[in-house]
């Protein structure tokens, strides 16, 4: 297996450019209609090959506001939606699992009228990635998993009861967003704590907390069954201190052997690099998308 290296840390916040923590201006908010509820999601339009970003749970697909303007000037039609229950989708959904998430990209793939699209997936949002793969190849052209949980990790009871408890009472929209700053181990953006406001006021939403606290104990043994049957090209990219692995390189060449990816291990990073770190994870993104568009 070829690893893929970025950067050193170091060299890496040194390089980080002005324009990469410039949130973009918002876009307005569509939504897809499904039998269950609604899904948002906004359009960059264009003519441009698709990319369909999707986020992690308890998350907005405003965390894509740094890269996805990578992207639009890389010549791409960018897409970023809201998982169910969060951001600005519809809560009370009867399934909340990656496979389901995967049903509403290839449903939203439908309605923009487009044959093929690359899908970037974060967390749990990688394995939506790879269900639409496994189910539409000939539809997806590539999928690019950040900070990848396509398996149930090894979790003890001690750290369980704890999660049980942080979702038990008032506290749990404290305890979730207090878990989501321990993701940003080196580089939160300037705008960190803005967006930790906005998250807040959305996770207060009736349902949003529900459906989060279901999207946290879903096992995710289906994903990881499918993860070695996945024939489209695939890139891992990987922040080198994931605190969510016990060993996020580990994590990463398992993922690599099982796929046949390409990977890319971003020196210190978190679970979310794209926005520690967001120039360095456009580049490899880049480079993983241009080489396949136009299959």
């Amino acid at each position: 297996m070829k690893m893929q290296q970025t950067i050193g840390l170091s060299t890496s916040l040194a390089g980080q450019s002005e324009r990469a923590h410039v949130s973009v201006s918002s876009e307005i908010t569509r939504y897809l209609e499904r039998t269950d509820g609604r899904i948002a999601y906004d359009d960059s339009g264009g003519s441009g090959a698709l990319v369909i970003a999707i986020p992690g749970m308890g998350d907005l697909r405003a965390q894509y506001r740094f890269l996805r303007p990578e992207l639009i000037r890389a010549g791409y039609r960018v897409v970023t939606m809201d998982v169910r229950g969060q951001g600005e989708s519809s809560t009370n959904w009867k399934d909340y699992s990656a496979k389901a998430v995967a049903d509403d990209v290839l449903a939203l793939i439908e309605q923009l009228g487009v044959a093929k699209a690359f899908i970037i997936g974060n967390s749990f949002a990688a394995g939506a990635g790879l269900w639409a793969a496994h189910s539409r190849p000939d539809t997806i052209i590539g999928v690019a998993m950040i900070g990848p949980i396509l398996r149930d990790l090894p979790v003890s009871s001690f750290i369980k009861g704890i999660v049980r408890l942080g979702f038990a009472g008032p506290w749990r929209i404290r305890f979730w967003t207090a878990y989501w700053d321990s993701l940003f181990p080196i580089n939160k953006p300037s705008d960190h704590a803005a967006y930790r406001e906005r998250l807040e006021r959305s996770l207060r939403e009736p349902g949003r907390m529900d459906a989060l606290q279901t999207m946290v104990w879903l096992s995710k043994a289906d994903t990881e069954s499918i993860v070695c049957k996945v024939s489209v090209p695939t890139l891992v990219i990987m922040g080198s201190h994931d605190p969510d692995f016990n060993d996020p390189i580990a994590e990463t060449v398992w993922l690599s052997e099982n796929t046949g990816g390409q990977v890319a291990i971003v020196q210190g990073a978190g679970h979310y690099p794209h926005v520690e770190l967001p120039d360095q994870v456009a580049g490899e993104l880049q480079t993983f998308l241009d080489r396949l568009k136009g299959k």
